[in-house]
């Protein structure tokens, strides 16, 4: 059996959380994770959002600044950002 890397159990609590949701962009989840832990904010997924978003569509209606969204948008980066939360708890080997 491999032994897993220090990254491996947020990518899989994430992963958990977030069924459906592009690994690559779940890359991203897990680096925030990692640098911001439970400090992370909705702007911070925002941010980590559009960057993902932008390399496939770069024209899409919500890549602007988070503060130039409506409160309604804003809101559906809560649960990304209640699951990188959570995952930010996951022991690491």
């Amino acid at each position: 059996m491999t032994e897993k890397n220090y990254v491996q159990p947020i990518l899989e609590a994430l992963t958990e959380a977030l069924p459906g949701c592009d690994e690559n962009l779940l890359d991203l989840y897990a680096l925030l994770a990692l640098v911001k832990g439970t400090k992370t904010t909705l702007e911070d997924v925002h941010d980590a959002w559009s960057v993902w978003r932008a390399l496939g569509n770069p024209t899409h209606k919500s890549l602007i600044p988070f503060d130039q969204l409506t409160p309604e948008v804003q809101e559906l980066d809560r649960k990304y950002m209640n699951a990188i939360h959570a995952a930010a708890w996951t022991p690491r080997s």
